[in-house]
């Protein structure tokens, strides 16, 4: 089971020559971990997952595996997507026998597989890897869309505990009519989140969080007990919000990191060309 209501989806760090940096990425999490942040998801969804390669995603596997007290203490994610099933599958298989506590399952780009062969790779992933999942789905960056048939369908498996913006309000509300156990809604980012908790999100797949964690935490928790927001923390939050979603949000995050004196580095491009 996942229990923690925010997770924060944190950059990869890569050198300079675009390879990848996974003690760079783990100094980044450690410094969350140290601000109280209880989550965090790795290989995720800031916009580099399908540039990592299978090596480079096990690499950051072994990398959190050494490191005792984040991986016994943390709840660390880890996403799983790939354009072929197969590389998806070793993965699983990898992560199965790790510590990670969960999987966040994307859907391959560009190829826009049928409902059921989602379905069919859905399940298969399930199966390899034995944790808990959290559906991501992203029309606007996979050209798919998990239809709210497919979603209720994988509901019937108790391992998929959440999905990831299932959709607008009237799809969410169907969900949840048809759905065979509870699943948690996850809001990708901040934008709209008023409006997404309003329709029956109730979790934060985090970006801001990179930033000001104990913010964006507590703004999201008010959120969801429909608490007043103050005037000065309002002012606060769009501060924040204007640092990271302005421009390129990724670019954001690394200047920010790195500006802190951790190595995140530099993007893949074409992100990071201008």
């Amino acid at each position: 089971m996942l229990i923690e209501k925010v997770h924060i989806a944190v950059p990869t760090a890569f050198f300079e020559d675009e390879s990848i940096n996974v003690q760079g990425t783990i100094i980044h999490i450690k410094d969350l971990y140290k601000q109280g942040v209880k989550s965090v998801l790795v290989s995720g969804t800031t916009g580099e997952q399908h540039s990592l390669n299978l090596q480079e995603k096990i690499e950051l596997i072994n990398g959190l595996e050494l490191e005792e007290e984040l991986i016994s203490n943390m709840e660390i994610i880890f996403g799983v997507a790939s354009i072929r099933q197969k590389e998806a599958e070793e993965l699983a298989k990898k992560i199965r026998h790790s510590k990670i506590s969960g999987i966040m399952l994307g859907y391959p780009p560009y190829v826009i597989p049928t409902q059921q062969e989602a379905l069919v790779y859905t399940e298969r992933i399930i199966h390899l890897s034995n944790k808990p999942i959290i559906l991501y789905n992203n029309p606007k960056r996979t050209g798919f869309d998990l239809s709210e048939k497919s979603i209720i369908q994988l509901s019937k498996n108790d391992l998929v505990v959440g999905i990831k913006d299932a959709g607008n309000k009237e799809k969410v509300e169907r969900i949840k009519k048809g759905m065979h156990n509870v699943l948690y809604f996850y809001a990708g980012g901040e934008k709209d989140l008023e409006e997404k908790v309003l329709h029956g999100y109730d979790r934060l797949s985090s970006i801001a969080g990179n930033v000001s964690p104990k913010e964006i935490s507590q703004w999201f928790q008010q959120m969801l007990m429909k608490q007043i927001v103050s005037k000065q923390e309002s002012e606060k939050i769009e501060n924040i919000m204007e640092q990271v979603y302005q421009g390129n949000a990724i670019m954001n995050l690394k200047k920010h990191i790195n500006h802190k004196g951790i190595p995140m580095g530099v993007c893949r491009n074409p992100i990071g060309n201008i």
